[in-house]
């Protein structure tokens, strides 16, 4: 029968709770890709950056852990150990997601708005703010003559009062 004191129990408990921590980190797994030579790797890494991820829409496929981000880093490898160029591994991944799969989409009608939306916005807010300005009331220091008369006399009460 085995007895347990307490420092065998702590130390049981510390591995059980490391083990459960840091055992997801052995499961995780390393995609390593070989190349025929560091011009294909390099075009590789490049594309994987300029590549979106259709399914996280804010990470490259080199940074995405999805599914779908997996599948276009095996067909871009495919693609480039194959021989093909940058641009027509992208013209590839356009034919199949749209411009929206690269990270800089070319000025076509369809983006046009990406490109020039900011600065819409920016001139349509300057129009919104000019216009309101313009409609605000002059501000003028005219007083009629009641309130002429009543600033006098709150002006005079006042010399009184610092006088005493």
């Amino acid at each position: 029968m085995i007895t347990f004191n307490k420092s065998n129990l702590l130390i049981a408990l510390m591995i059980a709770t490391s083990l459960m921590l840091f055992s997801h980190n052995s499961q995780a797994a390393i995609e390593t890709f070989e190349f025929d030579n560091a011009q294909q790797e390099q075009t590789f890494h490049e594309l994987t950056k300029l590549l979106r991820c259709p399914k996280c829409q804010n990470n490259n496929i080199a940074d995405s852990n999805a599914e779908l981000a997996k599948d276009l880093r095996n067909k871009t490898y495919e693609l480039v150990t194959q021989g093909q160029t940058k641009e027509q591994v992208i013209d590839y991944m356009v034919a199949r997601f749209g411009n929206f799969v690269r990270y800089d989409p070319p000025v076509t009608p369809l983006t046009i708005f990406l490109w020039l939306g900011p600065l819409l916005f920016i001139v349509f807010g300057l129009l919104v703010l000019l216009r309101q300005i313009k409609k605000q009331p002059a501000k003028g220091s005219q007083l009629d003559a009641q309130e002429q008369e009543k600033l006098q006399k709150l002006l005079k009460q006042h010399v009184k009062d610092t006088k005493s």
